[in-house]
């Protein structure tokens, strides 16, 4: 029977509209060891994107959830995930970041492996037997599952979880809306950014769908873009937060900022003015006006449960975290963008990508500090013991910067958190 774990991690009030997180889940040790087993293996992971792929021998290697993962496309143009690990003794067989190869040879004793994960070459392969040499066993490990949705790839580590369509709900209709911004289909622009913070990993969770935070938290950034000639528009910071069901959440709003792939601001020029408005007749004509405007003139901050957080504001950050220890955490991003953009239009994507997204931007770095001085104060827990994140739950449609997106992945969380494996009575 199944069992469950008396702890009181939340604390909700439904007829008073209050909903509390109990700080004991950002700084206890045994929680993360829990999180790794509950979390982190239940779930479909985000490995990477198609375009990282985009011919046949090109490969990236990555860590999911501490696990080393091999992500390839093989000769014959198909998409594979394996544990990165040789089934003869362990070592680490493709030790690049990234590459195009046909084979991968193990260092250690040389085994050597096709880009399909299939065993080609034994080092003495006279001394094994013939069933030894046939064995699947000798091949790399597949992750358990792998699929992709909207050029978007997933792997999860539980083999029973449910189709990655039904995991991700309604976001589907979100990653599809980001995927068909480009006619032409969108891609991972080459490089990344590493980082990391001192500070409990769903701090960041809450933070990258925090529409609250943004108009004192990132000040700075406001005042600057406000006496920045041309940076921009009259256009209000409104719109709405929503759950997408399975612990899945997005902030859709309107904002002042330039967005190239459709809405200008004067910094952007004439010449700036004609190609966005070009851009947009063409998603209308693609997608229909609702669509177009949505794609061209709303932002949206995604987060696809429980670490992947998709940035469609003024650039398009894809961006993953994992901890390490309950205070530590490392972070990656990538920038995401149509594979046809011009010149003009990627150099103010990737200004906008580095400029307020990246860790020398001056969002980044003012999230950092956040973050690290609530760690801070998470040591007062047993005697400061709630977080509050009540705020807009007594409406009926929350805004973009009420809470409720963080109620959505906190509920989601202590579902998994508190339900014990099967045992035996």
């Amino acid at each position: 029977m199944k069992t469950t774990i008396n702890e009181q991690f939340l604390d909700v009030d439904k007829e008073r509209s209050v909903f509390k997180v109990s700080r004991s889940t950002f700084v206890r040790p045994d929680l993360l060891a829990r999180e790794y087993e509950k979390v982190f293996d239940k779930c479909w992971l985000y490995l990477g994107h198609v375009s990282e792929l985009s011919k046949p021998g090109d490969f990236v290697t990555r860590t999911v959830a501490r696990r080393n993962i091999l992500f390839t496309r093989d000769s014959k143009g198909e998409l594979n995930a394996f544990l990165n690990v040789c089934p003869h003794r362990g070592a680490t067989v493709c030790r690049e970041p990234s590459g195009n190869a046909k084979n991968f040879q193990c260092f250690y004793h040389g085994w050597i492996f096709g880009n399909n994960g299939q065993l080609k070459s034994q080092a003495g392969a006279e001394h094994y037997s013939d069933a030894c040499k046939k064995s699947d066993c000798n091949n790399l490990t597949a992750v358990p599952r792998f699929d992709v949705f909207a050029g978007f790839c997933f792997i999860s580590f539980d083999p029973d979880i449910i189709s990655l369509p039904d995991y991700l709900a309604d976001a589907k209709d979100y990653l599809e809306l980001i995927s068909k911004q480009s006619e032409s289909g969108m891609a991972i622009v080459s490089g990344s950014q590493e980082y990391s913070i001192r500070a409990n990993w769903k701090l960041l969770v809450e933070n990258s769908v925090d529409g609250y935070h943004a108009v004192t938290t990132h000040a700075s950034y406001f005042d600057y873009i406000k006496n920045t000639n041309g940076g921009l528009n009259p256009e209000p910071l409104a719109g709405c937060s929503l759950d997408l069901g399975n612990g899945h959440a997005v902030l859709e709003y309107s904002a002042p900022w330039g967005r190239p792939i459709a809405q200008w601001i004067p910094l952007f020029g004439e010449e700036g003015k004609r190609e966005m408005d070009e851009l947009y007749a063409r998603l209308v004509e693609l997608h229909g006006e609702e669509l177009a405007e949505r794609m061209a003139r709303k932002n949206r901050n995604l987060l696809i449960y429980p670490n992947l957080v998709i940035n469609d504001i003024m650039a398009v950050t894809v961006r993953t975290f994992y901890p390490e220890a309950p205070d530590y955490m490392l972070i990656n991003g990538w920038a995401l963008a149509p594979r046809e953009e011009t010149e003009r239009a990627r150099k103010y994507r990737l200004y906008n990508f580095l400029e307020f997204l990246g860790p020398g931007g001056f969002a980044t770095p003012d999230d950092v500090e956040a973050l690290e001085a609530c760690q801070k104060g998470f040591q007062n827990y047993q005697l400061a013991q709630w977080n509050d994140i009540s705020k807009g739950m007594h409406k009926e449609q929350p805004a973009y910067d009420d809470e409720q997106q963080m109620r959505v992945f906190w509920t989601r969380w202590n579902e998994q958190m508190r339900v014990s494996d099967e045992a035996e009575d």
